[in-house]
């Protein structure tokens, strides 16, 4: 049985479809990213899940069980990060940890372990006695995730935890939802795709409301822009016609300059390096680069939803 499903699921705001007929299971174990423009319905889906909204239509299921029915008892299987991470700035980390846990019910010695635990868990006992307000956003973000967990939640729901934060504190964070997806799952939501793609072994898509991708990671790189993308970079002149006139061209993108040197990205239905080099030679052009490029999620993210990452 999956631990948590979402069966056609429908959320309507003053007469807008936000979230439209979605459909998905999550097994125990699984990280999966959660992935979609700005207004695509993340927020919402994971906001129906967490019981902050109910669905105007289809059902969702934790453990087995209609949330409409669970209600308090699913609450406290589900640990919450909301984008905005609303901490107390005026309390010290050790006092606002100790307010939620008693929030969670958590009692006596069983309260003082599971503080201790999450301390250690998202390492912020540096901080633990300092008041949240003098925190960077980095430890915020990480006192947000010890909340989050205080419960010891089988499920885990983040909406756009590195929101903010500079490239290295993205790379502690990332790690430390690593480290937290070995014993929980977990539900991530982020605009950033290097994280989904280090970080998940599955990815949802979602755009306008409706589920447009649900795979493992590896194999929706396999899809990414269907096409080769081959790099090429060079000098000469009429490059930009030169390349169009190359059968099986799909696509010519071109790129800022490098010392002089054009760069572009040629999406093409096969292997046309061989073409590129003699038509290079032909015309008289320095080849620099040519190489055929990686599939990205940036490239599958802009084909499923039309919009740059």
């Amino acid at each position: 049985m999956s631990l948590l499903s979402l069966e056609r699921v429908t959320k309507r705001f003053d007469g807008m479809v936000a979230v439209d007929d979605v459909s998905f299971t999550i097994d125990r174990g699984q990280v999966v990213g959660f992935l979609g423009p700005n207004g695509a319905g993340k927020s919402t889906t994971m906001r129906m899940i967490t019981q902050y909204f109910e669905p105007d239509g289809g059902s969702i299921r934790f453990d087995g069980t209609p949330l409409a029915e669970a209600g308090i008892a699913a609450k406290r299987r589900i640990g919450f990060l909301p984008e905005n991470n609303p901490l107390y700035g005026e309390m010290l980390v050790a006092e606002y940890l100790d307010f939620v846990a008693r929030l969670r019910e958590l009692d006596g010695a069983d309260r003082r372990r599971a503080i201790d635990e999450a301390v250690a868990a998202t390492a912020i006992e540096a901080v633990y006695n300092r008041p949240i307000s003098e925190l960077s956003k980095g430890f915020r973000q990480r006192v947000g995730l010890a909340a989050a967990i205080l419960h010891r939640p089988d499920l885990l729901v983040l909406d756009e935890p590195t929101e903010g934060l500079d490239p290295n504190q993205r790379v502690e964070i990332r790690q430390l939802i690593s480290h937290l997806g070995r014993e929980r799952t977990v539900i991530l939501s982020t605009h950033v795709l290097g994280e989904v793609q280090y970080t998940c072994s599955r990815l949802l898509i979602i755009n306008r409301g409706k589920i447009v991708a649900d795979d493992s990671v590896d194999t929706l790189l396999t899809r990414a822009t269907a096409g080769l993308r081959i790099g090429v970079e060079a000098t000469g002149s009429g490059l930009d016609d030169g390349l169009g006139t190359l059968d099986g061209i799909r696509s010519i993108e071109r790129h800022e300059d490098n010392d002089g040197r054009q760069r572009f990205t040629v999406v093409a239905d096969n292997d046309i390096r061989p073409n590129i080099f003699t038509l290079a030679k032909d015309r008289g052009w320095t080849l620099f680069e040519l190489h055929q490029e990686s599939a990205n999620l940036e490239d599958l993210f802009r084909e499923l939803t039309g919009v740059a990452s």
